[in-house]
Protein backbone atom coordinates (compact mmCIF):
# COMPACT_ATOMS: atom_id res chain seq x y z
CA UNK A 1 0.00 0.00 0.00
CA UNK A 2 1.21 2.90 -0.80
CA UNK A 3 1.60 6.18 1.49
CA UNK A 4 0.56 9.78 0.78
CA UNK A 5 2.43 12.08 2.23
CA UNK A 6 0.77 14.79 5.07
CA UNK A 7 -1.31 16.63 4.00
CA UNK A 8 -1.53 20.43 5.71
CA UNK A 9 -4.63 22.61 4.86
CA UNK A 10 -4.96 25.91 4.33
CA UNK A 11 -7.25 27.83 6.84
CA UNK A 12 -9.69 28.41 3.62
CA UNK A 13 -9.71 24.63 2.63
CA UNK A 14 -10.54 24.18 6.84
CA UNK A 15 -13.21 26.51 6.40
CA UNK A 16 -14.85 24.94 3.43
CA UNK A 17 -14.97 21.69 5.40
CA UNK A 18 -16.49 23.31 8.12
CA UNK A 19 -19.01 25.19 5.64
CA UNK A 20 -19.77 21.62 3.77
CA UNK A 21 -19.75 19.60 7.28
CA UNK A 22 -22.23 21.86 8.73
CA UNK A 23 -24.53 21.41 5.49
CA UNK A 24 -24.66 17.74 6.15
CA UNK A 25 -22.41 16.63 3.70
CA UNK A 26 -20.54 13.25 4.71
CA UNK A 27 -16.87 12.69 4.99
CA UNK A 28 -16.66 10.78 1.53
CA UNK A 29 -17.97 13.58 -0.56
CA UNK A 30 -16.28 16.45 1.39
CA UNK A 31 -12.67 13.96 0.85
CA UNK A 32 -13.23 13.69 -2.55
CA UNK A 33 -12.95 17.86 -3.28
CA UNK A 34 -9.63 17.22 -2.23
CA UNK A 35 -8.42 14.08 -3.59
CA UNK A 36 -7.51 12.79 -0.07
CA UNK A 37 -8.90 9.66 2.44
CA UNK A 38 -11.77 10.69 4.31
CA UNK A 39 -9.90 10.02 7.60
CA UNK A 40 -8.00 13.26 6.90
CA UNK A 41 -10.58 15.33 6.67
CA UNK A 42 -11.99 13.00 9.35
CA UNK A 43 -8.72 14.27 11.55
CA UNK A 44 -9.35 17.82 10.61
CA UNK A 45 -13.48 17.68 12.12
CA UNK A 46 -12.71 15.80 15.40
CA UNK A 47 -10.02 17.72 17.20
CA UNK A 48 -12.62 19.72 18.63
CA UNK A 49 -15.14 17.11 18.59
CA UNK A 50 -17.14 18.28 15.22
CA UNK A 51 -17.93 21.78 16.58
CA UNK A 52 -16.71 24.40 14.42
CA UNK A 53 -13.70 25.75 16.48
CA UNK A 54 -14.10 29.78 17.01
CA UNK A 55 -12.04 32.01 14.78
CA UNK A 56 -8.95 33.11 15.96
CA UNK A 57 -8.17 36.49 17.09
CA UNK A 58 -4.28 38.21 18.20
CA UNK A 59 -4.62 39.75 21.57
CA UNK A 60 -4.81 43.27 22.12
CA UNK A 61 -1.54 43.14 23.93
CA UNK A 62 1.02 41.51 21.32
CA UNK A 63 2.49 44.77 19.83
CA UNK A 64 1.52 45.36 16.11
CA UNK A 65 3.48 45.66 13.06
CA UNK A 66 2.77 49.41 12.99
CA UNK A 67 4.21 49.43 16.94
CA UNK A 68 7.39 47.37 16.00
CA UNK A 69 7.58 49.77 13.28
CA UNK A 70 7.57 53.16 15.39
CA UNK A 71 10.07 51.18 17.79
CA UNK A 72 11.98 50.41 14.82
CA UNK A 73 12.51 54.48 14.11
CA UNK A 74 12.89 55.04 17.77
CA UNK A 75 15.45 52.88 18.28
CA UNK A 76 17.53 54.01 15.03
CA UNK A 77 16.89 57.84 16.22
CA UNK A 78 18.58 56.87 19.23
CA UNK A 79 15.49 57.56 21.20
CA UNK A 80 14.85 56.24 24.76
CA UNK A 81 12.94 53.50 25.55
CA UNK A 82 10.57 55.15 28.20
CA UNK A 83 10.00 57.86 25.43
CA UNK A 84 9.16 55.44 22.76
CA UNK A 85 6.82 53.37 25.45
CA UNK A 86 5.33 57.01 26.22
CA UNK A 87 4.26 57.36 22.27
CA UNK A 88 3.11 54.31 22.06
CA UNK A 89 0.92 53.89 25.60
CA UNK A 90 2.50 50.81 26.75
CA UNK A 91 4.62 49.89 29.31
CA UNK A 92 8.11 50.60 29.02
CA UNK A 93 8.79 46.97 30.38
CA UNK A 94 7.07 45.69 27.03
CA UNK A 95 9.28 47.71 25.20
CA UNK A 96 12.55 46.56 26.81
CA UNK A 97 11.48 43.02 26.15
CA UNK A 98 10.22 43.39 22.67
CA UNK A 99 13.89 44.98 21.50
CA UNK A 100 16.07 42.63 23.93
CA UNK A 101 14.01 39.76 22.64
CA UNK A 102 14.72 40.31 18.62
CA UNK A 103 18.70 41.53 19.11
CA UNK A 104 18.92 44.36 22.05
CA UNK A 105 19.35 48.03 20.35
CA UNK A 106 22.59 47.57 18.38
CA UNK A 107 19.87 44.68 16.08
CA UNK A 108 16.22 45.31 16.06
CA UNK A 109 14.46 45.82 12.99
CA UNK A 110 10.52 46.08 12.66
CA UNK A 111 10.07 44.35 9.72
CA UNK A 112 13.06 40.77 10.59
CA UNK A 113 11.51 41.12 14.48
CA UNK A 114 8.09 39.40 13.24
CA UNK A 115 10.02 36.38 10.89
CA UNK A 116 12.46 36.19 13.35
CA UNK A 117 10.10 35.98 16.09
CA UNK A 118 9.12 32.17 14.42
CA UNK A 119 12.60 31.15 13.85
CA UNK A 120 13.76 32.87 17.34
CA UNK A 121 14.15 29.11 19.09
CA UNK A 122 15.57 27.61 16.44
CA UNK A 123 18.29 29.66 15.36
CA UNK A 124 18.78 30.41 19.10
CA UNK A 125 19.15 26.96 19.92
CA UNK A 126 21.24 26.17 16.57
CA UNK A 127 23.62 28.89 17.40
CA UNK A 128 24.23 28.21 20.99
CA UNK A 129 25.28 24.43 19.30
CA UNK A 130 27.77 25.74 16.98
CA UNK A 131 29.42 27.82 19.82
CA UNK A 132 29.64 24.82 21.95
CA UNK A 133 30.64 23.10 19.28
CA UNK A 134 33.76 25.83 17.36
CA UNK A 135 31.66 25.84 14.35
CA UNK A 136 31.93 29.98 15.03
CA UNK A 137 33.76 32.10 17.11
CA UNK A 138 31.25 33.75 20.00
CA UNK A 139 33.20 37.11 18.04
CA UNK A 140 31.73 36.56 15.03
CA UNK A 141 27.87 36.77 16.00
CA UNK A 142 27.28 39.77 17.88
CA UNK A 143 23.90 38.75 19.60
CA UNK A 144 22.20 35.45 19.70
CA UNK A 145 18.91 36.14 18.89
CA UNK A 146 19.83 37.23 15.03
CA UNK A 147 17.91 36.42 12.21
CA UNK A 148 18.38 33.49 10.56
CA UNK A 149 19.33 35.48 7.04
CA UNK A 150 22.15 37.03 9.30
CA UNK A 151 23.24 34.09 11.10
CA UNK A 152 23.87 32.33 7.71
CA UNK A 153 25.94 35.47 6.24
CA UNK A 154 28.19 35.03 9.51
CA UNK A 155 28.59 31.24 9.23
CA UNK A 156 30.56 32.31 5.57
CA UNK A 157 33.27 34.22 7.35
CA UNK A 158 33.58 31.88 10.68
CA UNK A 159 36.82 30.22 10.29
Amino acid sequence: MKYRTRTFYSETQKAMMWDRWRRGETLHDIARLFDRHHGSVRGILAQTGGIRPPQRVRSSRVLSLSERDEISRGVIAGRSMRSIAASLGRAPSSISREIRRNGGSDCYRAGSSRSSQRQAVRVSSFVGFALKNQRISPLSCLCRRCTLAAFVSLQGTAS
